[in-house]
């Protein structure tokens, strides 16, 4: 990456994807780069990813290719019901002879990494025996930070040498990367803690700096107060943000299939080579199935963990994934499934008023203030105070199944990338796919009903759907509720509307 200086001119911040031609690469770098001393991905670091995603679920099939259909730009996350075509986005499923080679047709190199750079604030957060959390430092220097010297800096942090947090401060979103280095001062209580972050428009991009947040935070430690590294980064990156706007947070960006693709699948960091995704079902199991009926019921999931936190914020991004829908008009009127992340008692207020999110914490106090949540995760424990969702924390025999088919996918995805070189498919795309498959073939059924002569849900619709008529129907009586469709559910001698 970068000298760890502060006279450093650090002006080649990001982390470089591979130069395979497949896959996504960064735009042209600035005139005024340093064309040298451009470092390797970190271990652990995953790459710019192909726009491509490669794996579904298919009833019959483990092994899928799809085929691309249009996707409207209200969508599940268009608050206004929008149904202008922007792009294509895959999602039927089709067996094919060779699970490895899935292309995606249309992109070229450039298109593929469209989104740009919106830095809007860096800085420094520091832990002070007297007065507690506190920022340290900051650009711009008027920017409102209220909150974010407790958000940067999570309760429990003392705990543990290092840890990365994202996190939400009103309409933008942050990452921050902290350390906790021993000193030799009674001062400091024998310990020096920091965190250095930066907030964004979107988070989709933030993970591109986190190689360099981890140095500089290092950096702070070692030697405090020298900023000149952090105001280079500001200058380069700063975002030129309309004049005016309306306080929403752009969690997915909308101007491209490219960038759906990257909102549903944003590239992030993590310990484990495996990726995220990959490591969030298997730290679930068979409870990913119950996950993913309350994030398909858009309901208000909160994930409690002890520090280290960078795991956790990755969890609550793979159960947003759990809901993604790419059929035309599908959710637009209904609250979005956003991302909180990190979240502590000074976000209370805001979340009094959210009708759905997803977010995770160390601060146990959060369990007893049920009117901020439906759902509430505690390691792998999955539990609900409201009776009426009671019904869906039991695994079925449906919920099973579905379980062991993507079980299987995985198994075969592993065995292809092992006997074949070449395979650029990953556990990412198939869980991702793999669930919206699942999705979109609910909703296609629910739509073809609700419009038809009879709009009557029958048994033979919802196996169709990959549910079970009977286990199921308290998860889909709240389904046909929460999206508003007007059909009869009629399951051998009992009728319900």
């Amino acid at each position: 990456m970068v000298e760890q200086s502060d006279q450093a001119a650090l002006l080649d911040w990001e982390e470089i994807p591979p130069s395979d031609p497949t896959r996504a690469v960064p735009a042209p770098p600035r005139e005024d780069a340093a064309p040298a001393g451009k470092a390797a991905l970190p271990a652990g670091r995953l790459p710019a990813e192909d726009a491509a995603l490669s794996r579904g679920n298919s009833p019959n099939n483990p092994t899928v290719a799809v085929r691309d259909v249009p996707v409207a730009a209200g969508g599940r996350n268009g608050s206004q019901g929008q149904t202008q075509t922007i792009g294509h986005i895959r999602d039927r499923l089709e067996p094919v002879n060779n699970v490895c080679s899935v292309p995606y047709p249309g992109l070229g190199v450039r298109d593929q990494w469209e989104e740009k750079d919106q830095i809007v604030a860096v800085f420094v957060v520091t832990f002070d025996t007297r007065s507690g959390n506190m920022v340290e430092w900051c650009l711009p220097h008027d920017v409102n930070l209220d909150g974010v010297e407790f958000k940067s800096m999570a309760s429990g942090s003392h705990r543990v040498t290092s840890d990365f947090i994202y996190f939400r401060k009103g309409c933008y979103f942050g990452l921050a990367c902290f350390a906790n280095m021993p000193v030799e001062s009674e001062l400091e209580r024998g310990a020096r803690m920091k965190s250095v972050g930066i907030l964004s428009p979107s988070y989709t991009l933030l993970y591109r700096y986190m190689h360099f947040l981890e140095n500089q935070v290092r950096h702070q430690l070692q030697c405090p107060g020298q900023y000149s590294p952090l105001e280079a980064f500001y200058e380069d990156k700063k975002a030129v943000l309309p004049p005016t706007g309306n306080g929403s947070v752009t969690s997915c960006p909308t101007w491209s299939v490219t960038n759906i693709n990257r909102c549903m699948h944003p590239e992030m960091k993590i310990t484990h080579p495996a990726g995220c995704m990959s490591q969030f079902i298997q730290f679930f199991g068979e409870q990913i199935m119950v996950l993913w009926k309350f994030a398909l019921l858009r309901k208000r999931i909160l994930i409690f963990s002890p520090p280290p936190v960078g795991v956790v914020c990755y969890r609550v991004y793979c159960c947003c994934c759990l809901a993604n829908v790419s059929l035309p008009g599908i959710g637009g009127t209904i609250p979005e499934l956003r991302p909180f992340f990190y979240i502590n008692i000074a976000d209370i207020t805001a979340l009094e008023t959210e009708m759905s999110y997803v977010a995770c914490t160390t601060e146990k106090i959060f369990e007893e203030k049920k009117d901020l949540y439906d759902v509430y995760v505690n390691n792998q424990n999955v539990k609900t105070h409201r009776s009426q969702l009671q019904p869906l924390l039991r695994l079925n025999a449906s919920d099973k199944e579905k379980y062991r088919k993507l079980s299987e996918q995985r198994q075969l995805l592993l065995y292809s990338q092992e006997v074949d070189a070449n395979c650029t498919s990953n556990e990412e795309d198939l869980f991702i796919l793999f669930f919206m498959e699942l999705n979109n073939r609910i909703f296609q059924t629910l739509s073809e009903v609700a419009v038809s002569a009879e709009p009557t849900l029958t048994a033979e619709h919802v196996r169709a759907m990959g549910l079970d008529p009977m286990a199921d129907q308290a998860f889909l009586m709240a389904l046909l509720d929460v999206y508003g469709y007007d059909v009869t559910l009629v399951i051998d001698n009992l009728c319900c509307s």
